[in-house]
């Protein structure tokens, strides 16, 4: 058997198979929450909810083609 790598959560993208939670479309943005939990949104909803989202996020996931508002917001 080969070993294989996994990066970890924080640095995959998320998968375009994954929908959001809020409308069912094609998800954007991974949040992990400190009660253990994920939370998958869409563009508009990932930049709609950015301010909540960085305050409640232990890490979260980007498609590499969005540009996600919380990303400063994480920062500080």
């Amino acid at each position: 058997m080969t070993p294989t790598l996994t990066p970890p959560p924080e640095l995959v993208a998320p998968a375009t198979d994954e929908r959001c939670d809020r409308c069912n479309a094609a998800g954007k943005l991974r949040v992990r929450v400190a009660e253990g939990g994920e939370l998958v949104f869409c563009g508009h909803h990932a930049n709609k909810y950015a301010e909540q989202l960085a305050k409640i996020a232990v890490s979260v996931a980007v498609a590499p083609e969005f540009t996600w508002r919380g990303t400063e917001l994480m920062a500080n």
